[in-house]
């Protein structure tokens, strides 16, 4: 199994993007309205410059003299875990793990082609077993 394979069952290859020079203000509206915990940082909506996640507010902000007028670029994570679409899904689960990561972008030649969320993960993982689970009910009911 693949990361495109995890990419394909999730069914939307939406990727949300936001401006290192955006505000706070701006990220928490992006967030809310999307209902996600995390958006790739871009300039011009393809590369990547890094990625801001509720843990970076959550860390972060606190810190800043003014975080409401703080911009996107002063909490994002510059050093991002990342992966390609050719990567094994046990590499995706093994690097969330290790680094204590919730979203990994995917990249493709330099450039975004989706987000994948520890959610995603499980979410895929838990239909394959089901999808097992049925194939051996259904081979010892047969």
């Amino acid at each position: 199994m693949r990361v495109r394979d995890v990419l394909s069952a999730k069914g939307s290859s939406a990727v949300f993007t936001i401006s290192p020079d955006a505000t706070v203000d701006e990220l928490l509206d992006l967030l809310a309205e999307h209902n996600i915990g995390a958006l790739v940082v871009s300039p011009d909506g393809k590369s990547m410059a890094g990625i801001v996640s509720e843990r970076d507010i959550v860390r972060k902000l606190r810190a800043l003299p003014d975080p409401r007028e703080a911009t996107v670029e002063q909490i994002m994570t510059t050093d991002v875990q990342v992966c390609t679409p050719e990567d094994s899904f046990g590499s995706l689960m093994s690097s969330m793990t290790e680094h204590r990561v919730r979203h990994i972008p995917v990249l493709e030649d330099d450039e975004i082609v989706g987000v994948l969320s520890i959610g995603d993960a499980v979410k895929f993982r838990m239909d394959q077993l089901e999808f097992e689970r049925d194939q051996l009910t259904h081979y010892v009911q047969s």
